[in-house]
């Protein structure tokens, strides 16, 4: 049987316009030679390859405008910078990188305003999900610690807190492990400017998560000093009596980042496989729709983001004072929270993307009729819609993929004197040498972002 001419037609559009019906790699294509570079261990040339993505000179250099992709590239060589001990352009990189970005308020959207969210323009402006957020004001405070910096630390710390009590009273979800460890930062830097009570506030709130195993004792020490109580704390005093310590020595805290997060990447499936996983969550229209989407045979697969594979994060990182192994204990599994916030949208990111292609068949039926039902110019502009429609509703794929996977931590006390410090974790080492006075301190940090 000879195909008729609007039939041929047909097919030679839908082969022309299949490569855009399938959407492009978005963020994640911008990101690849900057992923390539870290996994090869290759932190500088990471930063090479951001800085082409941005347009910029110089690691120095701030792009002139900070929105969309471009806000997340900042907060990567912002990560990829304290990795290598940059912590002036880490600090620099983050605090640009933070006025720029928005939360999303998961509590108090859904549905298609989450699809939304995932599906914006990449021009748009990103709105992070809340780890995210967290995790800039903790990060930076740990650059001005590096620093001695205790007065920028301390407007950290208070940046966090707003943002914790938003979390904990607008999102209602106050358990994320994440404010564990931005408030043990927290707590050092009031502890060390000399403000015990909020030391101990601080202290309180990291306690409540585990992994603080090192903490327990200096902050029961500190408690004898102050008139901030909570039943946790007391506790603690009567766990561990004063007395048996080096009163001449000084502290140090290790924080040891290790891995990375699992970034996003778009992914496709067929839309009758869609359909049987998330049928029940469309409404009757959609579902209709969708099902003639099917059957039309020309656009089939629904492309949405995912999550890919994260790295490193059963990694063993070490730390060495003078040659003894120093114990670390795991702070935070900040794979495990993107994965847990991720879990509980994805499904409706895939009820969205069926939602947009079914309003992209409307549009695209809507031209048919009204070019006349049998004309080939109707059919050729209806698959020109989809295609251009499709192609704008790209999955967004856009996170901060630096990130650790996971974060640990040790607190040490050390006789007065000089000591040799050994970082090592996903190959990639810090060796430095510290002089401990009386009553002093370091903090000492490494992102092994391998």
């Amino acid at each position: 049987m000879r195909a008729s001419p609007l039939l041929r037609a047909a097919s030679a559009v839908a082969l022309v316009l299949a490569p855009w019906l399938v959407g492009c790699g978005g963020h994640e294509a911008r990101t690849l030679k900057m992923r390539t570079a870290l996994d090869a261990g290759d932190a500088k040339g990471a930063i090479k390859a951001i800085n082409e993505e941005l347009e910029v000179s110089s690691d120095k250099e701030l792009p002139k405008e900070i929105k969309g992709d471009n806000a997340l590239l900042v907060l990567d060589r912002g990560s990829i910078q304290q990795g290598l001990v940059r912590f002036d352009l880490s600090r620099q990189d983050f605090e640009a990188a933070d006025k720029a970005i928005d939360m999303l308020d998961l509590a108090r959207n859904a549905g298609d305003s989450i699809g939304e969210y995932v599906f914006s323009g990449s021009s748009g402006k990103y709105q992070a999900p809340p780890y995210e957020k967290l995790m800039i004001n903790t990060l930076d405070m740990l650059n001005y610690l590096e620093q001695r910096d205790l007065n920028g630390a301390r407007v950290e710390a208070r940046r966090l807190s707003v943002m914790h009590k938003y979390y904990r009273d607008t999102l209602r979800q106050p358990d994320n492990p994440v404010l564990g460890l931005g408030s043990l930062l927290a707590g050092f830097t009031f502890e060390k400017s000399g403000e015990t009570d909020e030391a101990l506030r601080y202290y309180d709130e990291a306690l409540a998560f585990s992994g603080y195993a090192s903490l327990e004792a200096p902050v029961a020490r500190l408690a004898g000093q102050g008139s901030y109580r909570s039943p946790r704390l007391t506790a603690l005093v009567e766990k561990h009596p004063a007395g048996g310590e080096d009163a001449d020595g000084g502290e140090v805290l290790f924080v040891v980042g290790y891995g990375r997060v699992p970034h996003k990447v778009a992914e496709r499936i067929p839309i009758g496989l869609a359909l049987t996983l998330f049928a029940d969550s469309l409404s009757p229209g959609d579902r209709e729709g969708a099902n003639k989407l099917a059957l039309q045979g020309l656009v089939t697969w629904i492309n949405f983001p995912t999550l890919a594979p994260g790295r490193g994060s059963y990694a063993i990182p070490d730390v060495r004072v003078d040659g003894r192994s120093i114990q670390l204990e795991e702070a935070v599994n900040v794979d495990r929270e993107v994965r847990a916030e991720w879990k509980k949208i994805e499904g409706k990111i895939i009820v969205s993307a069926i939602t947009r292609m079914v309003a992209r068949l409307l549009v695209g039926k809507g031209i048919e009729a009204a070019a006349g039902k049998d004309n080939v110019v109707g059919l050729l502009g209806s698959l020109a819609a989809q295609a251009t429609l499709s192609a704008l509703d790209t999955p967004d794929t856009r996170s901060w993929e630096t990130l650790p996977a996971r974060v640990a931590v040790a607190r040490v006390r050390l006789p007065v004197g000089r000591h040799r410090v050994l970082l090592d974790a996903r190959g990639w080492q810090r060796t430095q040498e510290i002089v401990v006075e009386k009553g002093g301190w370091h903090v000492i940090s490494l992102m092994g972002l391998r």
